[in-house]
């Protein structure tokens, strides 16, 4: 079935009676929310943004990557349009994610230049392996080398690369790795993508002494949430709904304030989105339900933040 504006706004009106008027009474002031596009990845670029412009977020951090919502080897005429389609919609693109991990790779150099022309002030990197056979802190000074090595297309640009600290066991899981990696480096041109989610899952108890560690470096936040829960007589991870996993945002955000982090954010919904059954609805459909737990996250967010006076 085809969508249209009028289905749209007819969505809007439909998920805006169902929420609670004080929720807009949360203004947190200056804060810039952007949202990862990957959850919702099958949505076009004008669908995308009208339902983050309705959520009352900020902008798009697109996926800049292979598999994305803008393909490396498409990114000279699909990302002006994916950018033509948040301004549009009232939206920023100050963020997107990449997985440029060097400046020799054979697509660094025109997806920049092309995000670059869009105003696309941040990315996301790709994730570094350890090289095998090698000492760590080794291993560590040669990643840090391929960083450096975008330093001059970034300068020449005046964009930054972001290093995402993610869970498991590649560069950064640690995040004190990820310092030892990035401590050199020129913050003007590259920095850090704080993400509590994963830094939680790390260091239960410990985060506030890498995020105090890295904060200088640090460029945008990932805003997220999971918890463990046991299956078949093992403990798996399953993200959720914010406020409603593990990770003491209460504690993140006071400390964010006493460190004087402000920069702009990645809200990412990792969590099921549309069941199986309602993956086959018509897209109108899909969006009702995607635009109201996306409001729900976006005003939990705003309320964290002003609570904590930020």
């Amino acid at each position: 079935m085809p969508y249209n504006r009028r289905d749209f706004i007819q969505t809007l009106a439909l998920a805006g009676a169902a929420l609670p008027l004080r929720s807009f009474a949360l203004p947190a002031k200056e804060w810039e929310i952007h949202c990862f596009s990957k959850p919702f990845q099958w949505m076009d670029y004008g669908l995308l943004c009208e339902t983050f412009a309705a959520a009352g977020l900020t902008g798009v951090d697109y996926t800049v990557r292979p598999d994305g919502h803008v393909l490396p080897e498409k990114v000279t005429t699909d990302l002006p349009k994916a950018a033509a389609a948040a301004r549009k919609a009232g939206l920023k693109t100050a963020l997107m994610t990449t997985a440029i991990r060097d400046a020799q790779e054979p697509y660094t150099a025109a997806v920049l230049k092309a995000a670059a022309k869009e105003g696309i002030q941040f990315y996301r990197m790709g994730w570094y392996d350890y090289q095998k056979g090698k000492p760590l802190l080794s291993s560590l000074q040669a990643c840090a080398q391929q960083l450096k090595g975008l330093r001059t297309l970034n300068r020449e640009l005046n964009i930054r690369a972001s290093y995402q600290n993610h869970a498991g066991v590649r560069v950064g899981a640690s995040v004190w790795d990820l310092y030892e990696m990035i401590k050199d480096t020129d913050t003007a041109y590259a920095g850090v993508q704080y993400d509590i989610r994963h830094a939680t899952v790390e260091g239960a108890n410990s985060w506030p002494l890498g995020l105090e560690l890295v904060r200088p470096h640090i460029n945008t936040l990932v805003i997220k949430d999971a918890k463990w829960v046991e299956q078949n007589g093992k403990y798996i991870l399953q993200n959720t709904p914010l406020g409603e996993g593990m990770v003491n945002f209460p504690a993140f955000f006071k400390k964010v304030k006493e460190l004087n982090i402000h920069v702009p954010i990645s809200l990412h919904l990792e969590y099921e989105l549309l069941s199986r059954q309602e993956e086959t609805l018509p897209a109108a459909q899909k969006q009702q339900i995607v635009l109201k737990k996306l409001q729900k996250d976006v005003q939990t967010l705003r309320g964290m933040l002003a609570a904590t006076g930020l």
